[in-house]
């Protein structure tokens, strides 16, 4: 695992590690996957929207990735944390955070599984988290 452990990441390693969360399913297309847990969702990559504009061409971005947080205050740190976290004002009053598949490769692997595992656990059932996380 140390290997894992100093690189940037990628789809694969994404979905690695949603996948091995107890109870996920992976849903949606192959494009645009949804995992969800239980059948509540806490990652989603969104399809092409007006509120997430390529900064570079001013068209929809196509790759973007809708990861839950636990709360505001979780949302807050992770943004202020810089690039390659964002949001809209779409997700105002949401707690949720996005991120372009695109830039994936400018997260460390220990980060996006803490950040998934997090959004995991907003989403199962409270006894599921702790027989899993303690």
């Amino acid at each position: 695992m140390a290997a894992k452990t100093s690189r940037p990441v990628d789809r694969d390693d994404l979905d690695g590690i949603a996948t091995a969360l107890p109870e996920v399913t992976r849903e949606g297309t192959e494009e645009h996957p949804v995992y969800t847990v239980r059948g509540k969702k806490f990652i989603a990559w969104r399809g092409p929207r007006k509120d997430a504009l390529d900064p570079d061409t001013g068209t929809p971005m196509d790759d973007v990735i809708m990861v839950r947080v636990p709360g505001p205050d979780d949302k807050e740190a992770i943004l202020q944390s810089g690039p390659p976290w964002f949001t809209t004002s779409h997700f105002d009053g949401y707690d949720a955070v996005l991120v372009r598949e695109r830039d994936l490769g400018g997260i460390e692997y220990l980060e996006l599984a803490e950040v998934v595992t997090d959004a995991w656990a907003t989403q199962a059932p409270a006894k599921l988290v702790r027989q899993h996380l303690g």
